[in-house]
């Protein structure tokens, strides 16, 4: 498993920009408009981690603007802490086994979110190309919120 990225939501994204680059110094080293979401991404890494930001391998911080406004309550913008695994499918199974709830299942062999005991999301993403689609994960229903 490797550490990936930690999820904010921002309500302004100029204003967090500047923030968490021009304050803080944090440089931005990928960006994704989703127009069918109505939504943007940010990657941002420190600056001592720019050449392993390039090929991915640096913790990032994601910056997500909906584009539709929201007060964010009661941590609602704080989202996810992100992992990548080598096997989606053996960590779930590994996870479930254990008593951990999957909250989202990897439906799509590429992505799972579950809870900390804190109410922590979790999103763990399949490392390189999703895997193939399997039962019991494609039909398994996606239980509480992630």
């Amino acid at each position: 498993m490797r550490y990936l990225h930690t999820m904010i939501r921002v309500r302004d994204l100029t204003e967090s920009l500047d923030f968490f680059c021009n304050k803080l110094g944090l440089v931005e080293c990928n960006r994704h408009d989703s127009e069918q979401g109505r939504f943007t991404l940010v990657y941002l890494h420190a600056p001592e981690d720019i050449s392993e930001a390039v090929l991915r391998q640096a913790p990032l911080l994601e910056l997500t603007y909906n584009w539709d406004t929201e007060d964010y309550t009661g941590g609602r913008n704080f989202g996810h802490l992100a992992y990548e695994v080598e096997d989606i499918y053996a960590t779930c199974q590994k996870l479930m086994d254990a008593g951990v709830v999957i909250n989202r299942p990897p439906r799509d062999g590429r992505m799972a979110f579950v809870r900390s005991p804190d109410g922590i999301s979790i999103e763990f993403l399949q490392k390189d190309e999703a895997l193939a689609p399997q039962e019991p994960w494609l039909s398994m229903a996606n239980t509480g919120s992630w």
